[in-house]
């Protein structure tokens, strides 16, 4: 077995036990609760006071913020980021959408060529039953 061999194997053993398994999944589940923990520290006072200042028109709007609590403890990260990054000034706001703006048109390009091109060659790889074959009917087992 040659050296890259020898260190992927070791990456990978094969003879992996069953308390190894579990210590994997306990640590997994570990992550993912304090993840979860720190995502709902992050939400509760991102939607009580950050995002007032993050959207004009949630001014005064309470009652759709629970509904933005699952997917702000996912994110909790990027949100995090980007409210240090609006608190501190950093903020370049009309820059924030030029790259997008300019990819709309080659975006736009790619779906009217690929659509079409997608549609047309399944209908020319459609496959067609053979004619003096009669279908047959399955039964279940038993």
């Amino acid at each position: 077995m040659c050296a890259i061999g020898k260190v992927v194997a070791s990456l990978f053993p094969t003879n992996r036990t069953v308390s190894t398994d579990m210590e994997t999944a306990t640590a997994l589940v570990d992550f993912a609760e304090i993840y979860g923990w720190i995502g709902l520290s992050v939400a509760i006072p991102f939607l009580l006071f950050g995002m007032d200042r993050f959207d004009e028109d949630a001014r005064g709007a309470y009652m759709y913020r629970p509904l933005l609590l699952p997917g702000v403890v996912l994110i909790w990260p990027l949100v995090l980021w980007r409210w240090v990054v609006v608190e501190t000034g950093r903020d370049k706001w009309p820059l924030r959408h030029r790259p997008p703006r300019k990819a709309h048109g080659i975006a736009a390009l790619a779906l009217a060529v690929c659509i079409p091109a997608i549609i047309i060659t399944g209908i020319a790889i459609k496959q067609v039953w053979p004619a003096d074959v009669a279908p047959q009917q399955l039964e279940a087992p038993g």
